[in-house]
């Protein structure tokens, strides 16, 4: 398994540093520098995928993700790239593909509250509304311990199963 070593990690940190979401191109080409410096390296595949995704390049971000995972990412880094590539998927109405990964990345990492949102959004783009709210109303009596949310998580958790066996039903055929 590849490591993230001291020098990476800082380097990686710095990009984020700099980076503007208004203009990406400077991260685009940070994180491409970085690359030439450190070939292959899966850590920095997938931060040249996320500048391109954040630049809106999805099909570009599409092909480092994916050479980042063949790579051997694993940890904390691979629940981000997962999630990254699942969102690129859907933005490029790839949706079964981005729900395979998201729901990959669900299963590797069940504790993840940003996956569960990203695939509930996967979900609502691939019109199966029922799932992406059964997902959500989950999520939120799963985390939200508000004495409101607390009172009604019996039912929020009734809705969901109602609603994703609804679900279910509808792409089971």
């Amino acid at each position: 398994m590849p490591v993230l070593t001291p020098e990476i990690d800082a380097a990686i940190q710095e990009g984020y540093a700099r980076r503007d979401r208004e203009n990406m191109q400077p991260t685009i080409d940070y994180f491409h520098e970085l690359l030439n410096v450190h070939p292959g390296n899966p850590f920095v595949l997938c931060e040249v995928g996320g500048a391109h995704d954040a630049a809106g390049e999805e099909e570009r971000a599409r092909g480092y993700y994916e050479q980042a995972m063949d790579a051997g990412l694993d940890g904390d880094a691979l629940r981000r790239c997962l999630l990254g590539y699942g969102s690129t998927l859907r933005n490029l109405d790839l949706y079964e593909e981005s729900l395979a990964a998201l729901r990959r990345a669900r299963a590797e990492f069940p504790e993840s509250d940003s996956v569960r949102l990203f695939l509930a959004l996967s979900l609502h783009a691939a019109s199966r509304s029922d799932a992406a709210v059964a997902e959500l109303l989950e999520l939120a009596a799963d985390r939200l311990n508000s004495p409101e949310v607390t009172r009604y998580e019996a039912a929020l958790r009734g809705y969901a199963a109602y609603l994703a066996d609804l679900d279910k039903q509808k792409n089971d055929d």
